[in-house]
């Protein structure tokens, strides 16, 4: 798609006048892993209009990482500012360092005032987002229908263009490129130079509860997958840590902790991996970004939204047998009933073998016993029995078939 097409009739009030062909855009993202990641798409928009124009970002010292990965990002202007209350000195501040870069358009993608606070006090020419929170005084270049925009991508990539057209069915992927000097050196510093191949990156965390895979089923992939030879990093941040302990204590020592506060080791680790296994989360977009082959599980949220735009090895959702667990109608429709617990551990390995095997990668017990054929296949060594028994205990019950009601006696 031509992304420099604008609406050929008049009857829209006149947009600001463009910003010098140089001068620099500043994006000003959700702070959310997923979302930070997808919009580098936009990104590869605006460069594809500007070639000239130097791009940043306002970023969360969490999200900052990201940033070094981005093609097409100068630089990023880390602010970690507080959620929940205007500090008004810290938004001075933040001001006076736009001012300082000269931007000449900023991309506001959040809808709250306060994220158009800071780029209206630097004095940015040209402000764009959309309408919300009655912040027409801090945005001059207002745009409208965001709410019929389904997709978080479609809404942050209109941003980019102009006005008008109807917006492009496929946008650019996202890409998160690594050096592989620095993949092997930190391989090399976090001992894991001996690491035997496959390895499959288990990402259990997810913002709200009902997103997050059960632990227990978390556990009993890890034993499946440690029985075959293959080895586990459990990701994410430091509130995934206990659940990479409890993980641990299931699986025995296949399993790595690599959970911690610097999201550039998740980064990293998603890369050397063969395969990941991730909730809808922000590390479910980092590996589909970085090409790795991604299995993604969605309980109450539906991948046709919230998948990320680059090819999924596997999107797993809740079968649809029986009543809904929620409200017990047969035929309910509403993705935020499904629970994620109901996607069994068996499906997930299923998925992970098809994605291993298409890599060449066939788990090692696997491999010797189709050698071997049927008659010698190994027997599966026991798996921390203790941990392993405690942890399926909080596996979701089988769902019961429903009662078959006894006919009532005919009368007379």
């Amino acid at each position: 798609m031509n992304y420099n097409s604008n609406r050929q009739n008049g009857s829209d009030p006149p947009a600001p006048a463009p910003a010098a062909a140089t001068s620099p855009i500043l994006l000003v993202p959700y702070m959310w892993i997923g979302d930070f990641v997808r919009c580098h798409s936009v990104v590869k928009v605006l460069r594809s209009r500007w070639p000239g124009r130097p791009i940043d970002m306002l970023t969360s010292t969490n999200c900052a990482p990201l940033i070094d990965y981005m093609g097409g990002v100068r630089k990023g202007i880390v602010c970690d500012l507080p959620r929940g209350k205007l500090s008004l000195g810290q938004y001075l501040a933040l001001a006076r360092r736009l001012r300082a870069e000269s931007y000449g358009s900023a991309l506001i993608m959040l809808r709250t005032w306060k994220a158009a606070l800071a780029p209206f006090l630097a004095g940015i020419p040209e402000r764009i987002g959309f309408v919300g929170e009655g912040r027409f005084l801090l945005i001059n270049d207002l745009r409208w229908g965001e709410r019929r925009l389904e997709r978080m991508i479609d809404r942050c990539g209109a941003l980019a263009l102009p006005k008008g057209p109807p917006l492009p069915s496929d946008w650019p992927l996202p890409e998160l490129v690594l050096p592989a000097a620095e993949t092997a050196a930190w391989v090399a510093r976090r001992g894991l130079a001996a690491a035997v191949h496959p390895i499959v990156a288990l990402a259990p965390g997810a913002v709200g509860q009902g997103k997050r895979w059960a632990t227990a089923c978390c556990a009993e992939l890890a034993c499946r997958l440690a029985e075959r030879g293959v080895g586990i990093w459990v990701l994410g941040g430091p509130n995934e840590a206990p659940l990479a302990k409890e993980i641990a204590a299931a699986a025995g020592p296949r399993v790595k902790d690599l959970t911690g506060s610097d999201l550039r080791d998740a980064i990293i680790a998603l890369k050397v991996a063969d395969v990941a296994v991730t909730n809808d989360s922000g590390l479910m977009h980092v590996a589909a970004a970085l090409g790795t082959a991604t299995i993604a599980l969605f309980g109450p949220t539906s991948p046709r939204l919230w998948a990320p735009l680059n090819p999924l090895a596997a999107a797993l959702e809740p079968p649809r047998e029986g009543p809904c667990p929620a409200c017990s109608r047969s035929n309910c429709n509403d993705v935020r009933h499904r629970r994620i617990d109901d996607i069994s551990p068996s499906r997930v390995l299923e998925a992970v073998n098809r994605a291993l095997a298409a890599k060449g990668q066939a788990p090692a017990a696997a491999a010797r016993a189709r050698r071997r054929g049927p008659r010698h296949r190994p027997a599966a060594p026991a798996c921390r029995s203790r941990h392993r028994a405690r942890l399926l205990a909080l596996l979701p019950p089988a769902p019961r078939p429903a009662p078959r009601r006894r006919p009532s006696p005919r009368a007379g």
